[in-house]
């Protein structure tokens, strides 16, 4: 990695913070590729696969940025970094083959490119990983390794499970996001904050900052995956509706009572995997106020994650936190 990530590159980041973080990230990239090598060159090549398609760095960045609210990144620091970039690579793999995908990050899926059956242990084998280099750093951090991986998978499950009735479609998928992403973003912030010599409520602080965080980068990807061109993000538009995937604006478009959105609501029930479909359903769903609800709903959500700053003295690494929060979901890709 030569350059922070752009959801990072932000005004408030003074150039000494911008090299840490630089020299952080180097330091968790060389420490990624170290601890994924393997004497079986076909395995080591599996491996890193996928860190090797690209992708923001977003969560080991921010144990980075968090650790710099107390001493700064330190070894054990840019460990839990690590540990968390390769529980999230690893539940890419995983996701790979539960959607069955063909393309991740502009270049072939692990199950496309290898098979379901090697995606899935290769998935296993990060998530090994992950824990023994979390292990190193003690029996608490562990214990949120295993508490994140539980809520992760929890969130997974229920995302692959229809909304129970007599529940709000909302709030559970909201709930769902809160597991399936916010989790593992939180305990990147809260790891960042523990391992560099902050008070328990300062880790607390942290956490409750990056669940939300979490949620508000999620809900910025299903705005993107329907209002983004190709040409903006290297994805393919609508691939979420194409999977069939009920995403915040869907949900609020479904909701409508409103007679002249039939024709949506009707493709948004169908089988969207052939592409006339699809561009209709994007091109109504674009123009429908669902989209601009979503949007606010998503502002709402990286305000909540500014909120649970306020107790935090102020100073630069509180400002780019801030910042991040916006940054989040102003992004186009």
């Amino acid at each position: 990695m030569s350059a922070t990530p752009p959801v990072l590159a932000l005004p408030s980041v003074s150039s000494g913070l911008t090299e840490r973080l630089q020299q952080g990230l180097a330091d968790v990239d060389a420490m990624l590729r170290r601890e994924v090598d393997h004497d079986d060159p076909f395995i080591a090549e599996a491996n890193v696969h996928l860190a090797e398609a690209g992708g923001k760095r977003f969560r080991p960045l921010l144990t980075l940025l968090a650790s710099e609210v107390g001493e700064g990144i330190n070894d054990d620091v840019v460990a839990a970094a690590t540990g968390v970039e390769l529980t999230h690579l690893a539940s890419l793999y995983h996701d790979d083959v539960m959607d069955e995908a063909d393309m991740r990050r502009g270049a072939p899926s692990a199950n496309a490119k290898y098979d379901n059956s090697t995606a899935i242990l290769v998935g296993d084998l990060l998530f090994g990983t992950a824990s023994a280099i979390i292990a190193d750093l003690g029996p608490v951090a562990v214990k949120i390794q295993a508490e994140t991986f539980v809520r992760l998978c929890s969130g997974q499950i229920r995302d692959d499970r229809p909304c129970p009735p007599g529940t709000d479609p909302v709030d559970y998928y909201l709930g769902v996001l809160a597991d399936k992403t916010g989790v593992l973003i939180a305990t990147a912030a809260r790891y960042g904050a523990m391992f560099s010599g902050c008070s328990q409520e300062v880790v607390e602080t942290l956490r409750e900052y990056g669940e939300r965080l979490g949620m508000a980068f999620q809900l910025a990807d299903d705005l993107i995956d329907i209002a983004s061109e190709r040409e903006e993000t290297g994805k393919t538009p609508g691939t979420d509706l194409r999977e069939g995937k009920a995403t915040l604006p869907v949900l609020l478009a479904r909701a409508s009572t409103d007679p002249a959105d039939a024709r949506l609501k009707e493709l948004l029930g169908s089988d969207l995997r052939d592409d006339a479909l699809l561009a209709e359903a994007l091109h109504l769903l674009r123009a429908h106020p669902a989209m601009e609800q979503a949007r606010e709903r998503t502002y709402a959500v990286a305000r909540q994650a500014q909120d649970a700053l306020r107790p935090l003295p102020e100073g630069e690494a509180k400002e780019a936190l801030l910042a991040l929060a916006t940054g989040v979901v102003d992004r186009v890709g």
